[in-house]
């Protein structure tokens, strides 16, 4: 049938045509497909429950199943007097063949049933073949879809009648048992299906809440890093430019030298608001005052405490200008750390501690349980997210976790090569320098509530 047909075609036409499909791709394609019935997780709520020895044979506990209703199914089929052996053996094949080729095993149930009417003296339903046939129902509609079952039970019942001669004296008490039976499993399947269906959504929910998290906070700092940047590269530019003017009578070469700085420095200035000026919103508007450094970092304590947080701040080493980009990250680092201890531990205290090595910067904010009677407010776990990104950003390492007596702490160290460092420090690293009679002196500051 051509595409134009089928478009032209009746709505109870394309509904037969795709019920037809439905039987073909159910029941008689693959027939002989081998799908081996896996075994039970060993993780699931009941096994995980038994001894560790039971474990490894709890998980087969379907296969048994079904092999000991083969069993029975072979009993009851010996029942009869005629045929015997023949009677209780294939009644029990398709039932064992459930377990690998369970399309073919209802193939096998309706063939088996025809053999056995045709030898038996009790019609085509012998007690063997009604068995059989309920328990292949159940077992191949569990491994299948329901349509599959709905299918299955339809040809039974067609079957039935059929061999019956029009008078469904026991298929009509197998259809009613086996339609009970198959809702029940049909429900239970559904159930199963729509439990992993929302399991998989809250998957897939929590990762892309994570990459969305994770990206905004890149943008965030990709903006914060663009305004760094560009204006140190205006500065350099500003500054080659003014250069030649600084010296009297400079050489030609001189001059040619800082021009090339200087049109070098703009078409890098150029570029760089090329590539991440991409990520502002169209709304976005570069702020007026200069981006936060640990230097205006007691400003933001000040604001922790009148919200109640009573916070300390410990500084070791000499304290010295790091680069800006690390000053910054260390101040955002703290600032949502504080923000995370009044959000989840009201009522604690919190103590902020700033390590100045000569290999960079070690940062370490450690809150206490949450206090009195006000309750934690969760979060969007964006903070941590951030955070981890920041310190990945300059290479640097961190952690977070809950301490012994139930608080949060979050240490991260953030290196800085000799090279960026201030000449005091490159200084301090090759031998040390004394200025004033305080080179090399380690500087131990403590502030608690506002107080040096």
């Amino acid at each position: 049938m051509t595409e134009t047909q089928t478009k032209t075609s009746s709505p109870e036409f394309r509904a037969a045509a795709g019920a037809i499909d439905g039987l073909r791709n159910d029941l008689l394609r693959d027939v002989l497909a081998y799908r081996p019935l896996p075994p039970l997780n060993p993780g699931g709520r009941l096994i995980r429950r038994l001894p560790e020895g039971m474990r490894k044979a709890a998980v087969w506990t379907p296969h048994a199943l079904v092999l000991f209703a083969a069993f029975l199914v072979m009993l009851a089929g010996f029942s009869q007097w005629e045929f015997r052996l023949l009677m209780g053996l294939l009644p029990a094949i398709p039932v064992a063949m459930t377990l690998v080729r369970p399309v073919a095993a209802f193939w096998a149930s309706v063939l088996a049933t025809v053999v056995c009417g045709v030898l038996g003296s009790e019609g085509p339903w012998g007690p063997g073949a009604f068995m059989a046939q309920i328990v292949v129902l159940v077992v191949v509609a569990a491994r299948t879809r329901p349509r599959t079952a709905v299918w299955m039970w339809l040809l039974t019942l067609v079957f039935g009648v059929f061999l019956e001669g029009g008078s469904p004296a026991v298929t009509a008490p197998l259809a009613t048992l086996s339609a009970f039976v198959l809702l029940v499993v049909a429900v239970v399947q559904i159930r199963r299906e729509a439990e992993h269906e929302v399991t998989v959504q809250r998957t897939v929910t929590a990762v892309e809440r994570d990459r969305r998290t994770l990206l905004e906070e890149r943008t965030t700092i990709a903006r914060e890093l663009h305004d760094v940047v560009a204006h140190h590269m205006s500065v350099v530019a500003i500054q080659a430019e003014a250069a030649p003017y600084r010296v009297e009578n400079p050489p030609p070469e001189l001059e040619q030298a800082f021009v090339t700085i200087r049109e070098n420095a703009v078409a890098a200035l150029t570029e760089l608001r090329r590539v991440l000026g991409v990520v502002r919103a169209e709304d976005y508007e570069a702020p007026d005052a200069p981006q936060p450094t640990l230097a205006v970092l007691d400003g933001l304590l000040d604001n922790v405490r009148e919200t109640g947080l009573e916070t300390e701040k410990v500084v070791t080493g000499a304290v010295r200008e790091l680069p800006q980009g690390v000053e910054l990250s260390a101040y955002r680092i703290v600032q949502e750390a504080l923000s995370n201890s009044l959000r989840h531990a009201p009522g604690s205290s919190a103590r902020v501690e700033l390590g100045y090595v000569l290999g960079g910067l070690g940062l370490r904010v450690v809150n206490g349980p949450p206090q009195g009677l006000a309750k934690p407010s969760p979060g969007a776990g964006h903070g941590i997210t951030g955070m981890r990104e920041r310190v990945a950003m300059l290479n640097g390492e961190m952690t977070a976790g809950a301490t012994a007596d139930g608080g949060y702490e979050v240490a991260v160290f953030l290196p800085v090569p000799l090279s960026e460092q201030q000449p005091e420090a490159r200084e301090a690293a090759g031998g040390p320098v004394d200025r004033d009679g305080a080179g090399d002196a380690e500087t131990v500051v403590i502030e608690r509530d506002g107080r040096a």
